[in-house]
């Protein structure tokens, strides 16, 4: 690397240029005289913060030597984490992933500086910087495939959670690389991730795998909690208990899911019942009282899809006053209809205004957008097929919506359904118009 224009002959060029002494420049740069001395003779390494101060003295962009600075550092003297560690986090946040990316893969040909990386890459993660934080984690990962450690599997569990998008096919691929290391985390991680393959589960209607999930969190939040009972045992981020109760609502969901409304209605009790939680925080009251509602909530919408009709009022009612309920109570009033041949104009005319799509919370959470806007396709088209069968000219518009949205998020059983709606809208649009 000698014959390689280095750092320091590029301040010397630009020192001559300007007729600076290195006093002179070291004093505008904020950097000890001695000390950039030193540097320009080669008798010192450029430290991180001292670049970064010579660079902006000489007017350049800040990252203006960092390939320079990689080679410097990595192959001029013996790497050193003390000028490594702060130069990864600046490539970070100037998005120099080029830079990032040698230093990762030199540094890993020494599995030592493993763990070290990894702390970087949790850093970077706090700070939502994904394609950085992502770029550590891969080479972690594979450089320790063969380990079977827990820091490979909290690797995979964080690019799990980095990479889920809108691609349901990836997401799929994702959730299915992920459950090969879910047993070689920590138990909370565990649950975490759980929780996170069941949403993505749920949003590719993969109803068995979701219930084996279920089964599973509830297995390891009952334990734990009991263990924490009997020996006191450490805090964690979030309380256990919430877990059991969650793990007994996602059981009822697939139950629903599947269309087995009595067995739903039997399970719903189990995540009302708050009575074996010890805690008397504010906390725990209202995650009981929220678990509580959604089952009183998931009581009305089981009767509903069994068909019992004599429930329709009362829970129209119910979700009157409730706005983020409405959307999904709607989308299953529809399908109800739809089923059972009801008619439920009056209702779809009452919540007109909550037809189109916007932001609904959930208890998948804010952040599933792949579901909401799964559920919305599938809305459509029962909205379609409704009006459809009522001979009510709305559904090729609603039809379209639904073909649209399906499309963008590749859902093929919705892009089908809102194509047979639109065919049967072509099929009658001959027919003589209802006075």
């Amino acid at each position: 690397m000698e014959h390689m224009v280095k750092i320091r002959d590029e301040i010397a060029a630009y020192l001559t240029k300007h007729k600076l002494s290195v006093h002179q420049f070291a004093v505008a740069c904020g950097i000890h005289s001695g000390t950039l001395s030193r540097v320009m003779k080669g008798q010192q390494a450029l430290a991180m913060n001292h670049l970064t101060r010579v660079t902006r003295g000489m007017g350049l962009a800040e990252d203006y030597f960092y390939s320079k600075y990689v080679d410097e550092c990595l192959f001029d003297s013996a790497p050193t984490w003390r000028r490594l560690r702060p130069f990864l986090l600046q490539c970070a946040a100037l998005a120099r992933l080029d830079c990032m990316e040698r230093v990762v893969q030199t540094l890993l040909d020494n599995l030592l500086y493993a763990p070290l990386l990894f702390e970087v890459a949790e850093e970077l993660f706090e700070q939502k910087n994904w394609p950085a934080a992502a770029l550590i984690y891969e080479n972690v990962a594979a450089s320790e495939k063969y380990q079977h450690s827990e820091r490979l599997a909290l690797c995979q569990y964080r690019l799990f959670l980095i990479n889920l998008g809108d691609d349901p096919q990836k997401n799929l691929i994702g959730a299915t690389i992920l459950e090969n290391y879910v047993d070689k985390l920590d138990e909370i991680n565990q649950l975490d991730a759980l929780k996170q393959l069941a949403h993505t589960y749920a949003s590719l209607h993969k109803w068995e795998q979701l219930g084996e999930l279920a089964e599973k969190m509830l297995k390891i939040a009952s334990h734990l909690y009991e263990l924490r009972r009997s020996n006191h045992g450490q805090p964690y981020k979030r309380p256990l208990y919430a877990y059991v109760l969650y793990a007994r609502l996602l059981r009822a969901y697939v139950q629903e899911e599947r269309g087995d409304y009595k067995a739903a209605l039997e399970s719903i009790p189990a995540y009302m019942d708050g009575s074996w939680i010890r805690e008397d925080t504010e906390e725990a009251k209202r995650i009981i009282a929220q678990y509580q509602e959604w089952g009183r909530a998931n009581i009305y919408l089981n009767r509903l899809m069994d068909g019992q009709m004599e429930v329709l009022a009362e829970y129209v009612e119910y979700i009157s006053s409730r706005e983020n309920e409405i959307f999904i109570a709607l989308f299953r009033i529809v399908q109800a209809a739809n089923r059972y041949k009801w008619n439920v104009d009056h209702i779809l005319q009452r919540f007109s205004d909550y037809i189109p799509y916007r932001k609904y919370s959930s208890i998948f959470g804010e952040r599933n957008k792949l579901m909401m806007s799964d559920q919305y396709g599938q809305f459509c088209s029962e909205l379609a097929t409704y009006y459809l069968s009522r001979n009510q000219y709305k559904g090729d518009e609603v039809s379209m919506q639904s073909v649209d949205l399906s499309a963008k998020i590749d859902c093929t059983d919705n892009v089908i359904r809102g194509t047979i709606s639109v065919d049967f809208e072509i099929a009658i649009s001959d027919m003589p118009k209802p006075d």
